[in-house]
């Protein structure tokens, strides 16, 4: 049985067995914290400690080549304690054209590293992060709200955010 992850055929339905997988335990063994696929693709939960090696990894791999940055985001978890978010790096490879999700959790008020460096994309999607959740990227060159504007009060993606917001625009 086969079973095509991100557009390449893999055997059998083990994530383990993805190529981006294998590199991560191969080099990252104890930063991998957890590794699943649902609908097709493939993730992998990596330390914080650890993120920016593993993303550099499988951006710099030849068998991999993850060079393009598709998205960064993150995810609101107020009842995990200790790991109340999740920074969520959606990479591409443009010659193998092949996805990959790697997924970074963190604890309210813990910064993140910037991976400005790894893709200049990073820029702009970090800062759309720090504006919606108000998680800060350490070494960023220019970390300050994207969408909303100054002096607004709060990061609108936040789960206790009000739905009708604070105060009207």
């Amino acid at each position: 049985m086969t079973v095509n992850f991100n557009r390449q055929i893999f055997p059998g339905i083990d994530p383990e067995k993805h190529p981006a997988v294998e590199a991560l335990r191969r080099d990252f063994a104890s930063a991998v914290l957890d590794v699943k696929h649902s609908c097709g693709e493939v993730w992998a939960e990596v330390s914080l400690s650890e993120a920016i090696g593993a993303l550099t990894l499988l951006r710099d791999d030849p068998v991999l080549n993850f060079d393009f940055l598709s998205d960064l985001t993150a995810v609101h978890w107020p009842k995990r304690e200790g790991a109340e978010f999740e920074l969520v790096y959606q990479l591409y490879s443009i010659s193998h054209r092949h996805r990959f999700r790697v997924k970074v959790p963190l604890a309210d008020g813990q910064n993140a590293i910037t991976v400005c460096g790894l893709w200049q994309v990073a820029d702009w999607l970090e800062r759309e992060v720090y504006d919606m959740f108000g998680i800060h990227f350490e070494g960023h060159p220019d970390q300050r709200r994207i969408l909303n504007p100054d002096g607004f009060e709060g990061h609108p993606l936040r789960k206790e955010f009000p739905l009708k917001g604070r105060v009207r625009w």
